[in-house]
C-alpha cells in the first residue's frame, strides 16, 4: 500500500497504473484502484520490484529531492516502510507483500 502526503494533503494514488486502456495488458507493477494498493504479478518466482518501478509506470519523477513536480528544496522527504524509516534513493525501496509505504513532503 502506497499513501502520499505533500503539505499534511493526501495525494491520490490514481487506479490503473501499468494498465494498458486500449488491451487491459497490465505489466508486472501496477494498480487497480485509487486505494493507493499496489499489485505485483510476476511470470517468475523470485523477482525483484522496486517502487521506482511503479512511479515509471505512473510517469511521475521520484528522486530523494522530487515527488513529481513537487521538489523538496526546503523540505523533507520522509520515506517509511513499515514504519521504519528508509534512507537513500525512495525508488530503489524493494516492494515486498503486506508493506505499507509512506511518502511525505513537509
Amino acid at each position: 500500500n502506497l499513501q502520499i502526503i505533500i503539505d499534511g494533503q493526501q495525494v491520490q494514488v490514481p487506479a490503473n497504473i501499468g494498465v494498458d486502456p486500449a488491451t487491459g495488458a497490465m505489466s508486472a507493477v501496477h494498480t487497480h484502484e485509487t486505494d493507493g494498493t499496489i499489485h505485483i504479478e510476476a511470470d517468475t518466482v523470485g523477482e525483484v520490484f522496486t517502487l521506482g518501478q511503479l512511479f515509471t509506470q505512473w510517469g511521475v519523477k521520484l528522486t530523494p529531492a522530487q515527488i513529481g513536480g513537487v521538489r523538496v528544496d526546503n523540505g523533507v522527504l520522509q520515506v517509511t516502510s513499515d514504519g521504519t524509516p528508509v534512507e537513500g534513493d525512495p525508488a530503489d525501496l524493494r516492494l515486498e507483500p503486506e508493506q505499507r509505504i509512506v511518502l511525505q513532503v513537509r
